[in-house]
C-alpha cells in the first residue's frame, strides 16, 4: 500500500516537472534566437512614433534618394537625345516619377530622424558616364537596358518592404515606390529594346542578395520630427505610356463577305424556333 503512495507521488511530481518545462521552453527559445537572423534584426530595429524602423527600411529610404539622384538626369537626359518617341517618352515617365518619389523620400526621412545620401553611389555614377557617351541608337539601347535592369533590381526590394515593414511611414513610401517602379519598368519595356534574354542570364548567374542589399544606414541621427498622422500620398499623373499602333479598322465589304445577312424566316419557323428555347 505505501509502495502505491509513493508511486503515485512520484507520477504527480514528475508531471508538475513536465508541465514546468513545457511553459519554460518557449521562454528559452524564443530569447535565444542567435544565429537565426532574428537577433540581427532586433538589434538594428529602432522604436519611432510611426512603428519599428529597421535595418532593411533604411536601406529601402537611402535606395530611393539614391535612384532619384541619378535617374531624374537619365530622364532628362533621354528626352532631349532619345532617337524615338517611345524612348523620350520613357525618359518622361523617369522625370516625373522621381521628381515625385524624391519629394515623398524628403518628407518621410526627417520625421523619422534620418540623414539622405548626397549623391549617387560610384555604380549610377558610372552608370551616368556611360549614357553620356553614347549617341543615337546606341544610346537608345543603353538606356533602355541599364535602366530596366536597375528598375528590375529594386523592384523585389520594393516588393519585400512593403510586404514587411513595420513602419507606417516605409510602408507608404514602399506603395508609392511600387506604382511608379512598376511604370517605368513598362515604359521601358515600351521601347522595344529591352534584351529580356540578357536580363535572364544576369538574374541566372547572380547570388541572391542578402537581408540588407547594402551595410545598413544608421539609425536616426537627428532628432524626429514631431509625430503626425499618415496620411495617403496625393495621387498624381503620369505621362501617358508609349502608344502601340492600333489595329486597322475592319473592311466593312470584307465583314459582309464574311456574314452575309440570313434571309427572314417564315412565321411558322420562327414560333417552332421559339418554343425550342433559342430564339
Amino acid at each position: 500500500m505505501r509502495s502505491r503512495t509513493i508511486n503515485g507521488t512520484g507520477l504527480i511530481v514528475t508531471g508538475l516537472v513536465a508541465t514546468l518545462a513545457a511553459l519554460l521552453f518557449p521562454l528559452w527559445s524564443y530569447a535565444d534566437r542567435s544565429g537565426t537572423g532574428l537577433d540581427r534584426l532586433n538589434a538594428e530595429t529602432v522604436a519611432t512614433d510611426y512603428g519599428p524602423l529597421s535595418a532593411l527600411d533604411r536601406d529601402f529610404i537611402a535606395k530611393v534618394r539614391l535612384a532619384g539622384l541619378w535617374e531624374l538626369p537619365a530622364g532628362q537626359q533621354a528626352e532631349q537625345r532619345g532617337t524615338t518617341e517611345a524612348v523620350r517618352t520613357a525618359g518622361e515617365h523617369l522625370v516625373e516619377g522621381h521628381t515625385f518619389l524624391d519629394a515623398r523620400v524628403r518628407e518621410v526621412a526627417p520625421r523619422l530622424g534620418l540623414e539622405l545620401p548626397g549623391r549617387p553611389s560610384p555604380q549610377q555614377r558610372r552608370w551616368l558616364v556611360e549614357l553620356s557617351r553614347a549617341r543615337g541608337e546606341t544610346y537608345d539601347e543603353k538606356f533602355a537596358n541599364i535602366l530596366r535592369r536597375a528598375h528590375g533590381t529594386v523592384f523585389s526590394l520594393v516588393a519585400e518592404v512593403r510586404a514587411n515593414t513595420r513602419n507606417a511611414l516605409v510602408r507608404s513610401l514602399a506603395g508609392d515606390a511600387n506604382t511608379t517602379v512598376l511604370d517605368h519598368i513598362t515604359v521601358l519595356e515600351e521601347t522595344g529594346l529591352v534584351d529580356f534574354d540578357g536580363l535572364a542570364r544576369d538574374a541566372a548567374t547572380t547570388d541572391p542578395p542578402p537581408l540588407t542589399r547594402s551595410s545598413a544606414p544608421p539609425g536616426p541621427t537627428t532628432s524626429p520630427a514631431p509625430a503626425a498622422p499618415v496620411t495617403p500620398s496625393p495621387a498624381f499623373s503620369l505621362p501617358p505610356a508609349a502608344s502601340r499602333p492600333k489595329p486597322d479598322a475592319p473592311d466593312p465589304r470584307a465583314q459582309a463577305d464574311r456574314y452575309p445577312p440570313v434571309a427572314p424566316r417564315p412565321h411558322g419557323e420562327k414560333a417552332m424556333a421559339r418554343g425550342g428555347g433559342f430564339a
